[in-house]
């Protein structure tokens, strides 16, 4: 029931205050008189948590990223695009792709040092992985000695002699250790992959699995994912396709993030299929000295062997225009050597009404003095369309006189089954007519051995036309059936028969030496790389020849005159003329190696939009930043101490064994 009070009615709501009430301005004189407590704040603890994010949240940009490359150039150039946006982005990008491409090579070198065998190397180097705890407890001065003075490990191993053997194969060990360790370290791993070959792909499922096993963030990339995405082991993976890597920023923060994203889509202009991402994007070179440059992807090829055209999908080239603006900008920033790649280079601008001699004659006026150009892989059919203008275009002094034409085979029965579009008498017009136009040219070439359907006799005209030509780099590849190819559903060729004609073919190329005839002359190299055991640099001359010539720093990125005095299978070696000049092709000093090329207006302003998004990003980067640097110089610190004392600690025990021999 109502109260009593509630009897009275109110004629103003003011009418409730009773007159005994405190008024407004009494209230605010009383407050005078109040003393507020002060209340300490930790004011360190307030600003770290105000400048660090919650723990469920993930900042992108500040991440370790590793990354490996399987397979041509053209995936090299992929794999340049995406290391250099997400460098400048911010993450830190890191892999050793040449070391796994030329882990075999190591191998064979450590095969002929002492004669080990192969097998021997390969057997002991997976032992010694598989007993890695061991080793590391067993072998700890060993250990941080080879890991800190690796030339210094090379001449210990040969001074002791019979222990030599076993030495290296640790030390190999060793190298292959701070490859894993390295990637263990990041944060995610991108990796690009090759369909070509199934060793390529079992290499790529293997690193897959790696990575899942220690349980990093996956980026899948290349030809592999975009051929087969359906594959059971690449489930739930990220995946970005052969023409959107300029978006692989945003696929890399989703998937740190924790989702899955799939961008296998084509590029196209109007309902026109492009030839991918833009040439202007941001690239680390791995040469600084050298740019790669997809003229066009695709072909208009159906060969039955091969799985890169489920990826790659038929030819779409790039505008002349842009493909000569990227080199402008390639020899600002310092490059000294442009290579031309593509599935085919040869059917380059079908597509776009136009052909590949109109662009090379535009690319060249852009090509300064000293500065050389190397087309790549051109199939016969779409070279004998254009041999007279090609033949004077690699007569150029600029164009290395070389040319990359795959034959496959000598057997017409088997080109037919390949459904390679040509006949054998072909590929030899088209080689007869530029050894004629072009004196001195060097002619590669790849061959298959093996394929479904090959006889000993088609093996033999194969054999013979080796014979003929003696080529001077040719690439020999037993015959792998890739999935989903017609080739894959032929009857196979047993697989012992394919290996010996494996190597019968190479013991035929190994049969002659190219360069024997050319020691004596005097020939112009341009210095770009240095030589995998690190005792030379490596040159081209003219014809695009391997020539190792001294280590001068200032012969990098120059181009000097040598004299020849002696070769090898696959190698010259110079000696440079004292009182010749050293011409300097660069426009400008290359990039450091590493150093992030490309960064336009354009690309500055999109990225700038996109960290606009998220402005609180780049203020609390600084903190994992900073700690991480400390973090790692307070580990250089122990490690040089350590390093100091175990180096002292060898140097006594080398001399106690030298002096124990001498006495």
């Amino acid at each position: 029931m109502p109260s009593a009070s509630c009897d009275t009615l109110l004629d103003d709501i003011e009418d409730i205050v009773s007159q005994g009430d405190l008024k407004p301005q009494d209230r605010h004189s009383a407050r005078k008189h109040v003393v507020p407590k002060a209340r300490k704040r930790n004011t360190q603890k307030y600003l770290q948590e105000e400048n660090s994010p919650p723990s469920d949240s993930t900042i992108p940009g500040i991440q370790k990223i590793w990354m490996r490359t399987w397979g041509c150039s053209h995936n090299n150039s992929d794999g340049e695009y995406m290391a250099g946006q997400l460098a400048a982005y911010g993450y830190e990008i890191t892999g050793f792709t040449e070391f796994f491409i030329d882990c075999r090579i190591v191998l064979l070198y450590l095969k002929h040092w002492r004669g080990v065998t192969g097998k021997q190397v390969e057997c002991t180097c997976l032992l010694h992985l598989q007993k890695r705890k061991f080793l590391e407890k067993t072998y700890p001065f060993w250990n941080c000695f080879c890991l800190t003075h690796p030339m210094q490990t090379y001449s210990l191993m040969q001074t002791l002699g019979a222990l030599y053997k076993y030495c290296h194969l640790y030390f190999l060990f060793v190298f292959l250790r701070g490859v894993f360790e390295n990637a263990s370290d990041a944060d995610l791993w991108l990796l690009n992959s090759c369909t070509v070959k199934n060793p390529a792909e079992d290499h790529f499922r293997n690193s897959i699995k790696k990575a899942q096993e220690e349980n990093k963030k996956i980026v899948l990339a290349g030809c592999v994912p975009q051929a087969q995405p359906r594959q059971d082991y690449l489930k739930g993976l990220s995946i970005i396709g052969v023409q959107q890597i300029d978006r692989v920023v945003e696929v890399v923060e989703e998937t740190i993030k924790g989702h899955s994203v799939r961008l296998l889509g084509q590029k196209k202009d109007n309902g026109k299929r492009l030839g991918g991402a833009r040439l202007d994007l941001p690239k680390i070179r791995k040469n600084p000295l050298i740019e790669i440059i997809s003229i066009n992807t695709g072909c208009l090829n159906a060969c039955t062997y091969c799985k890169t055209k489920h990826a790659r999908g038929n030819l779409a080239s790039y505008p002349i225009d842009e493909l000569v603006e990227r080199a402008r900008q390639s020899f600002q920033e310092g490059v000294c050597e442009i290579w031309l790649t593509s599935e085919d280079t040869g059917a380059y601008g079908r597509d776009i009404g136009t052909n590949l001699p109109a662009l090379l004659w535009q690319l060249v006026e852009v090509i300064p003095e000293g500065a050389m150009l190397r087309l790549g892989m051109t199939n016969p059919p779409y070279i004998l369309e254009h041999l007279e203008e090609m033949a004077k275009i690699l007569n150029h002094p600029r164009v290395y006189a070389f040319l990359h034409i795959p034959v496959q085979s000598a057997s017409d029965t088997v080109l037919m089954e390949m459904k390679r579009e040509y006949c054998v008498a072909d590929f030899k017009r088209v080689v007869d007519f530029l050894k004629e136009k072009v004196p001195g040219i060097t002619l590669a070439t790849d061959i298959i051995c093996g394929f479904p359907g090959e006889t000993d006799q088609d093996f033999q005209e194969t054999v013979k036309l080796v014979e003929e030509y003696k080529f001077p780099s040719l690439f020999i590849n037993q015959f792998y059936p890739r999935p989903g190819t017609p080739a894959a559903k032929i009857p196979q060729v047993p697989a012992q028969v394919k290996k010996q004609r494996t190597k019968d073919l190479s013991r035929v190329f190994h049969s002659y030496n190219p360069y024997d005839h050319k020691i004596g002359e005097r020939q112009q190299v341009l210095v770009t790389e240095e030589s995998f055991d690190s005792k030379f640099y490596v040159a081209h001359n003219r014809f695009y020849e391997q020539v190792l010539v001294p280590k001068n720093p200032t012969f990098m990125g120059k181009m000097i005159e040598v004299d020849i005095y002696d070769s090898g299978k696959h190698f010259m070696k110079g000696q440079p003329v004292s009182d010749a000049k050293v011409y300097t092709p660069s426009i400008s000093k290359p990039l450091a190696k590493g150093e992030v090329s490309g960064l336009t207006e354009d690309f500055r302003n999109r990225l700038g939009n996109h960290l606009s998004v998220v402005p609180h990003t780049r203020a609390v980067r600084r903190d994992p930043t900073s700690s991480r640097m400390a973090l790692r110089l307070q580990r250089l610190h122990q490690d040089c101490t350590l390093r100091a004392s175990v180096g002292l600690a060898l140097f006594a025990l080398l001399l106690a064994f030298l002096v124990k021999v001498y006495n």
